[in-house]
């Protein structure tokens, strides 16, 4: 069974445009936002240390859909889950929510890579220990 990381934001004035509208791009900011906070709380980050050097996250899909407006001062819910947890890739869906209703939905895709200095990002296997941090994240197959 999977549990939401769940934590708010609030719409600040630079997320809006002149309508007072949250941007679009607002929500992606968001999305990794959310991300990092998720990482955090099962003692993780985008970028990491071990024995071998340097390991982080690079984006390789974002795509979020919109229902409703978000405004200036809103406060947002934001839940993530993890709706799949590969080899080598994880991807996060993420509900932005204000007072019960959705205002969008959005899906992230990071690939674990080995970051070398001079070098191009390699992707790599998912540690095992991060692999086990992230579990109760992953969405299960029946969609609970």
């Amino acid at each position: 069974m999977s549990t939401a990381f769940v934590t708010t934001r609030r719409v600040e004035f630079s997320d809006t445009d002149a309508a007072g509208i949250a941007h679009f791009v607002a929500f992606f900011r968001m999305m990794e936002q959310a991300e990092h906070e998720l990482l955090r709380s099962v003692g993780l980050s985008v970028v990491m240390h071990d024995s071998a050097g340097t390991i982080s996250w690079p984006r390789v899909s974002a795509k979020c859909d919109f229902s409703a407006a978000a405004r200036f001062e809103d406060v947002v819910k934001i839940e993530v889950r993890i709706v799949r947890l590969g080899k080598r890739s994880v991807t996060y869906s993420h509900r932005f929510l204000q007072n019960g209703g959705e205002l969008a939905s959005g899906e992230v895709t990071a690939v674990c890579c080995r970051i070398k200095d001079g070098n191009p990002p390699k992707s790599i296997d998912i540690p095992a220990a991060m692999v086990k941090k992230l579990k109760s994240f992953v969405v299960s197959p029946s969609g609970k």
